[in-house]
Formats: C-alpha cells, sequence, structure tokens
C-alpha cells in the first residue's frame, strides 16, 4: 500500500480525535482535568477511558485503519454519558456531530460531570437495547461488505451460461485487495440510489482518493465486478441509466454521429434528460471476465479472443453462435435442449435455407462434444455486426463487435507514444480515469497545459468481456476497465432461482 494512502487514513484518524479537543477541553476543565490533555491526539481519548473507567484497549482499536473510524465515536459516546447524556439524539450528535457538540456541552452551564457512578445508576430502556444491538450489526456488516466479501445478483444474460440470471454471488473484496469507498457517507448497504426513488445514497461531502490495500491484479480468465467505467454520467431516467449509457446517447444517429451536438442537446433539455454524476465506487457494478490484462495487446478475430498473438481458450460456459454443419444427421430443439442446454425459445437454435445447416449458440463444452461427432462447426458472423458502433467510434478504426483490434491494454509506468491514430483509444483513459487536461489541437497533443508528444500511465486497466459473447455490453463498446473501478472477484453462487429454486446451482464456486 503505497505511503500516500496510509498517510490518508491516519490523517482522519488524526481529524476524528483532534477536531472536538476545542470543545473537549472545556469538558476536560469540568470533569477535573488539565485542558492541555484534550489538544494531544489519541492521549486526549486514554484520558476519557480513564475518566470512564472504560476498557483502554479501545484507543489502541483506533490505530487499525478505518476500523478506528467506527471505534472513536463509540468513545466519545461513553464519554458524553459522563455528562449526564443518555438519550438516542445526545449518542447520535457525539458519535457524528462531536466537533459542534463537544463545544455547546463545555459551555453549558446546565452540563456538568455526573461521572462513571453516574452513570451506573443509569437504566437503559430496552428499546434501546435492541437500537444499539441494531447500529453494531449496521457497523460490522458494513465493514465486512468492504473489507471481506459483498453479495450481489445476476441482473441480465450477459455472462450465460457461466452465470444466469438470479445467481446470487458472494464476491471476495481480498482477491484484489479491499478497496476504501472514495464516498464514505452514503446510506448503508444501497448502492447509488435510496431504493424507489432517484435521489443519490449518498453525499459527495466527503471524497477520497483511489486507496486499495494490499493490492493485488486481477489474472487473466477471471470473472470480475467492477464499477461500469462508462457510467459516471448517466441520464437518470429508469429507461436509461447504464442499460442505455449516456455517453451512447450523445453520438448517436439522432445527432449525425457529432458528439458535441449531443452533448448541447441534453444540457439544453434537463427535463427530458435529467444527468446524474458518480463517482468511481457508484457507477453501476458490472461482471465480466477479464481477457486482457495490463501490457497485453488483445484482438478478436472472427469472435475468437486473441491475447498477445495467441488464441486464448474460450470460457467453458460461454456462449458463441456457430454454423453447424452435420453429416446428413438432423438436428432438433427438444434433443438439443436435453443434451446441451440450448434453449431454442431464446432464439439459440434455428435451421437454414439449407439442408442440414443450423445456426445454433453452443458452449465450449458443446461445441467440442459435437465436434467429436464429426460435424463442421465455424463462428457465425451476423450480417448485421458491422452496422453496430464500437469502441473507440472514431474515423481511424474500421472494427465490429466480432472483429476487434488488435488493442494494446494500457498498464501502470508503460509509456505511449502518442498519435492522431490512437489518440481516441486512450484519450477517455489519460483525461477522466487518470484526470489530466489532455487533449489535440492542430496536430499536437497538450497535457496539463503543455505540448507533449508522450504520456506514461498511472494506473493497470484490463479488458472485460461477456461470456455470452454476441449478448454482452463490455469493453468492445466502452473500453478498458480502470484498477480503480475494480471490486471483487467473483466467489461463490450461494442461490440462484427461476421459477423456483435452482437447486443445482447452490454453493458452486464461479470458474
Amino acid at each position: 500500500m503505497p505511503l500516500s494512502h496510509v498517510l490518508t487514513v491516519y490523517l482522519i484518524s488524526f481529524l476524528l480525535v483532534f477536531l472536538p479537543s476545542f470543545g473537549l477541553a472545556k469538558m476536560f476543565q469540568k470533569a477535573g482535568v488539565e485542558q492541555w490533555k484534550a489538544y494531544v491526539p489519541f492521549y486526549n481519548t486514554w484520558v476519557m477511558q480513564d475518566l470512564a473507567k472504560r476498557p483502554k484497549h479501545w484507543v489502541f482499536w483506533q490505530f487499525i485503519p478505518v476500523v478506528g473510524w467506527f471505534i472513536t465515536p463509540g468513545i466519545f459516546i461513553e464519554w458524553v454519558k459522563l455528562f449526564g447524556k443518555f438519550s438516542l439524539g445526545d449518542h447520535t450528535l457525539a458519535a457524528l456531530f462531536a466537533p459542534f457538540y463537544f463545544p455547546y456541552l463545555g459551555y453549558d452551564a446546565k452540563t456538568r460531570f455526573i461521572g462513571p457512578e453516574g452513570v451506573k445508576r443509569y437504566q437503559k430502556p430496552g428499546w434501546r437495547e435492541w437500537i444499539d444491538a441494531a447500529i453494531f450489526a449496521v457497523v460490522a456488516a458494513t465493514l465486512i461488505r468492504t473489507f471481506v466479501f459483498e453479495a450481489y445478483t445476476i441482473p441480465s444474460g450477459s455472462m450465460e451460461k457461466t452465470l444466469l440470471v438470479n445467481d446470487f454471488l458472494f464476491v471476495s473484496k481480498f482477491s484484489y485487495g479491499p478497496r476504501i469507498p472514495n464516498t464514505p457517507l452514503s446510506i448503508p448497504f444501497v448502492h447509488n440510489y435510496i431504493p424507489g426513488t432517484n435521489k443519490k445514497s449518498y453525499s459527495t461531502l466527503v471524497e477520497l482518493p483511489y486507496i486499495r490495500w494490499f493490492a493485488s491484479p486481477v489474472k487473466r480468465g477471471d470473472v470480475v465486478v467492477f464499477n461500469f467505467p462508462a457510467g459516471d454520467t448517466v441520464i437518470n431516467k429508469p429507461d436509461f441509466q447504464s442499460a442505455i449509457p449516456y455517453y451512447d446517447v450523445i453520438r448517436s444517429r439522432d445527432f449525425g454521429g457529432n458528439t458535441e451536438a449531443g452533448r448541447n442537446y441534453i444540457k439544453g433539455h434537463p427535463e427530458d434528460f435529467p444527468l446524474a454524476i458518480h463517482p468511481p465506487d457508484k457507477s453501476d457494478n458490472y461482471i465480466k471476465r477479464c481477457t486482457g490484462v495490463s501490457g497485453d495487446t488483445i484482438e478478436v478475430r472472427n469472435n475468437v479472443v486473441f491475447v498477445n498473438g495467441t488464441m486464448e481458450p474460450n470460457p467453458p460456459k460461454s456462449l458463441i453462435k456457430y454454423t453447424v454443419v452435420t453429416n446428413g444427421q438432423t438436428l432438433d430443439a427438444v434433443s438439443l435442449k436435453e443434451d446441451y442446454d440450448v434453449d431454442a425459445d431464446k432464439g439459440e437454435f434455428a435451421t437454414t435455407s439449407v439442408p442440414f445447416v443450423y445456426t445454433i449458440v453452443l458452449t465450449d463444452d458443446a461445441r467440442k462434444d459435437l465436434e467429436k461427432k464429426g460435424y463442421k462447426i465455424t463462428p457465425y458472423l451476423d450480417p448485421t455486426n458491422n452496422l453496430q458502433q464500437v469502441f473507440p467510434y472514431d474515423s481511424f478504426h474500421n472494427w465490429s463487435r466480432d472483429n476487434f483490434g488488435p488493442i494494446w491494454i494500457p498498464k501502470k509506468g508503460a509509456t505511449l507514444q502518442l498519435t492522431p491514430q490512437n489518440y481516441g483509444v486512450y484519450e477517455r483513459a489519460i483525461r477522466v480515469y487518470e484526470h489530466n487536461d489532455f487533449y489535440l489541437k492542430d496536430g499536437k497533443f497538450y497535457l496539463n497545459g503543455k505540448e507533449t508528444t508522450t504520456y506514461t500511465f498511472k494506473m493497470d486497466y484490463y479488458w472485460m468481456m461477456g461470456d455470452n459473447r454476441q449478448g454482452s455490453q463490455d469493453s468492445r463498446f466502452w473500453g478498458f476497465v480502470p484498477e480503480d473501478r475494480v471490486v471483487g472477484k467473483a466467489w461463490l453462487i450461494w442461490f440462484s432461482y427461476e421459477s423456483g429454486p435452482r437447486w443445482s446451482r447452490l454453493f458452486r464456486i464461479v470458474k
């Protein structure tokens, strides 16, 4: 973990115990303690615990990164009890607004020090026991959710049949190192909107830089949960959000492919296109398979992925549409469903005008089995494929969904030679993800006000693709995933249902 990250974490811990000092000094005076002790961070909490006759090891827990942020408010709550403050409101003020509440208590003539003996005489009502237990549970669950694992649900078929719609997953935060939230002030257990509304569930009053502890890189082939990179700006209406990304709308044919015209139109019609801007940790969660890591060169040829010039094996359960030519045998939807889980109702099987030639969506395991029977199987090339625009949406790259690249994936510390041809590929990474003022003007590149010909990347990037290769919105449409968007590794399917539980999928490790 970089030293700057450590310093940021402990700066917050320092401020939590130092900012209330000005009011705490007057409270120390009421308790018969020298006021100067209130201004010594962490020693002041030691004195508070000593006066309260509470365990002093709590003071040392404050030095545990992030966990300590939750310990300090607990010390403050026990402290105000020494001044006869037992209500839920008092404890909320002490925990969340100590820099303002402590001065009030210190200078309030009616507030006096009653000591630990006075606290013992107070009998907590039953309902407070329940509330305190609930708060403890929320804090514990928040820490687990941030640092250990989190539950997710698969909403779409982009990873079929590796993952199915309504698979419930546990995602490991340890696999790549836990990421500290950019927006710590948010409603617990809620992502970016308050359920049932279009109101944000978080505040940007406090925003932290990208911090990841014990960072470990994503490996090629991992199934990864990440924040949708192009979801930093969305049209805040149910039919849009990440399903129809803002960036797709502004470069659509409605505006003649003129991005600036599309952007200006949307800005000029906020009632029809209300925008929501999300920080990196609050854009929608996506799940895909990492097919390329930083430093790789990736290419898709006829829907087959090549990494650094070598064909990458398809995941066993990945879905790809093929043209299948049999040796005179007739294939039918019923037997294909029973043998290979091919679902004709979802368009995964169709006959053609040529006898014994079919189009079938197959997993890689099914393809290999049919090839053993002597069938000729080739990737199906959709005639509408070339009509669909793909990243980087410029005039230099005539790429398509099934024939894409080659494209180099940025690596931390690697230097790129800038050219007009690669400007569209890397411009967003340099400008948005790495927070630079970067543009091309009159054939020259300008970085933070200075002309340049090269750029050295600050982060690692990844290339993510759905296992359902022809039914996935993935890196082919919005580009690279920066490391600060990576949430965790899909680990375990703990529940799954479709018109009832799918018992065979329970407790299955994600591969």
